[in-house]
């Protein structure tokens, strides 16, 4: 049964799974440098028929949240069949959340059990529940080490569903009630802007976007036969919307095989091995991929950088059209595409068809890279409130500085003010327990986003800022941050940037240098490496005042970067100033940086 006519999330999974039977259906590693092994579409049916089973044994019933904590792995696309399967709804949280993380959203869900993977993951985990008091149970992948004292039920995930009668029959027979306008999903917000917020998402709003989904990959040619299907690489947080929909029940919904990526230190390794045929793809991913490739070719220098930077040069002006390529520069560029591309794409495993960008803004400059080096790259925009996702470039007409036409059967706008508003089958039914935040986003049916944009002549949806994120100057001139920050981090020598300057008379950031570059720079100048001897060195800094002088003249006047500081530690997922997928938070960056920035102003004067 297709997306578009499936009831519900698990409905489609079992039509899958009856077709497919005992062929692979996901693939990961029980332990590092190990092959991968497959469970088949018969198994995880079977195994999601027993958790649901077991869950309503334990009292679940229709409506109840269950909270779900895992790393990427065969049992998370289970657990989530079987708490859908029990008629309850799953709750996604980041196995990155601390235990006021997890808290808080027990809380706010009233969640009464909750699923976790292992001893590490469930201590934080079972550190809130004993504080809320609110679980009736807790189902252990593997089995807790401190248990002892703790007044909670604790069950095992193996004997579990060793000891449950259910079946696939009876999981079928069970979700026939559930319809498409049911809750399927409460998934919270990453809190980029404060406190996340439970999204619900109902079984209807991922179903359509599988459907749409469906449309933009079959212009590519889609393998969905029983020998031979595409292959999709998962390696964002499955509790994340982008990755919960796009990474798991859209190649469900085409019955592709998913293998579980070992994590960001292992993709290159794993895209080796999975060779996948897709992936979704975050923008961080692409400018350190950038990165990474552009200095290799550097170090390389001679005859390879040469051939790499006139694949370069060949590849962006195809793709712009500022002419056409002559007769012997299409030969050249035909004796590059096998020297040069043909290298770059066995990187990615050789067979990728698409990869595709969404979760935050990518810089055209960074999609017209890969670009020219011959992979499709299709970046797409949505949010967790829509499903998630609202519009894609479609293989046919990419264009590279726009998020593409809507997706099949979804409506958008721009208001007055320019923001963009969006309705049909993927806007969620609400906040949950908010409806005052509820009837502020959305108004007679149309979800507000937040974000600013335009739609091109071609029906191409244009991002221009985040509404909330822009900054007004004291002038009430308006910046986009992202822009800077993303122009910024094109350069070699910086990682990462934040802007900042809200009612202020000019812009400062925040920078994070190159790890690699700094260490390069270091051993040439006889300076100590150490990050924050770097940071308090007045050479180093007048380096990296070349740099932002170069992006400067790139921007308008109320864009400029007058001062900044460097930084010597990252913003990452562990300090909590980015969020799960790679974006920055700002929130929390001003917070533990505000005197920081404040000194910034105060030198200025």
């Amino acid at each position: 049964m297709t997306a578009e006519k499936a009831r519900n999330l698990v409905e489609m999974f079992l039509d899958q799974a009856e077709r497919r039977g005992d062929r692979p259906c996901v693939w990961w590693k029980s332990a590092r440098n190990r092959p991968y092994t497959p469970l088949s579409w018969r198994t995880v049916a079977e195994r999601a028929a027993r958790l649901a089973q077991a869950l309503r044994d334990l009292g679940i019933e229709p409506g109840d949240r269950v909270a779900l904590v895992s790393e990427s792995r065969p049992e998370w696309l289970i657990a989530d069949l079987g708490i859908m399967g029990a008629g309850a709804v799953t709750v996604p949280t980041y196995i990155t959340n601390t235990r006021q993380d997890h808290a808080h959203i027990l809380r706010d869900s009233g969640a009464r059990g909750a699923i976790v993977s292992t001893d590490k993951l469930a201590r934080p985990l079972l550190s809130a529940a004993i504080e809320q008091g609110s679980l009736d149970f807790v189902i252990a992948m593997e089995q807790p080490r401190l248990t002892q004292g703790l007044d909670l039920d604790i069950r095992l995930w193996d004997d579990l569903l060793a000891g449950s009668p259910g079946t696939v029959t009876d999981l079928r027979q069970a979700v026939a009630a559930i319809g498409r306008d049911d809750l399927a999903c409460l998934i919270y917000t990453s809190g980029t802007g404060g406190a996340p917020k439970g999204v619900m998402t109902s079984h209807g709003a991922i179903l359509h976007n599988c459907a749409g989904a469906r449309e933009v990959i079959e212009e590519l040619g889609l393998d969905e036969g029983l020998e031979r299907n595409e292959v999709f690489l998962s390696f964002l947080p499955l509790s994340h919307a982008y990755e919960h929909t796009g990474g798991q029940f859209f190649p469900v919904s085409i019955g592709a095989q998913i293998y579980y990526a070992e994590g960001i230190d292992r993709l290159a390794a794993n895209m080796l091995e999975a060779r996948p045929t897709i992936m979704t793809v975050v923008p961080r991913l692409f400018e350190m991929l950038r990165n990474r490739i552009t200095r290799g070719v550097e170090e390389q220098g001679g005859r390879r950088a040469r051939l790499f930077h006139r694949a370069l040069d060949l590849g962006v002006r195809r793709m712009t059209a500022r002419r056409s390529l002559s007769l012997r520069e299409r030969a050249e560029n035909w004796a590059l595409d096998r020297f040069v591309r043909r290298k770059v794409h066995q990187r990615f495993g050789g067979r990728v068809k698409a990869l595709v960008s969404g979760g935050a803004p990518l810089n055209p400059d960074v999609a017209l890279f890969f670009h020219a080096l011959g992979l499709r790259l299709l970046q797409g925009y949505g949010q967790t409130e829509s499903g998630p996702v609202v519009s894609v470039n479609r293989p046919g007409l990419v264009k590279i500085d726009t998020v593409g036409p809507p997706m099949k059967a979804t409506e958008v706008r721009i208001a007055v003010d320019g923001e963009i508003l969006i309705r049909g089958e993927l806007v969620m039914k609400g906040y949950w327990r908010d409806e005052a935040a509820t009837r502020r986003a959305i108004v007679d049916g149309w979800l507000h986003t937040g974000d600013i944009g335009l739609i091109d002549e071609d029906g191409h949806l244009r991002i221009t800022d985040r509404k909330k994120d822009i900054i007004v100057n004291d002038k009430g001139d308006n910046v986009a941050p992202a822009r800077v920050e993303g122009l910024l981090t094109l350069e070699t020598e910086i990682a990462q940037a934040m802007l900042y300057g809200d009612r202020r008379p000019h812009m400062v950031a925040l920078l994070v240098p190159d790890r690699d570059w700094a260490a390069a720079w270091a051993k040439a100048q006889g300076a100590d490496p150490d990050p924050a001897s770097l940071a308090g060195n007045p050479t180093f800094h007048a380096a990296l005042d070349q740099t932002v002088a170069r992006v400067n003249q790139r921007l308008a006047a109320v864009e400029k970067v007058r001062r900044f500081a460097v930084l010597s530690e990252p913003f990452t997922i562990d300090n909590e100033q980015m969020t799960p997928t790679l974006k920055i938070r700002r929130h929390v960056i001003i917070g533990a940086y505000g005197d920081v920035l404040e000194a910034l102003y105060s030198r200025a004067q």
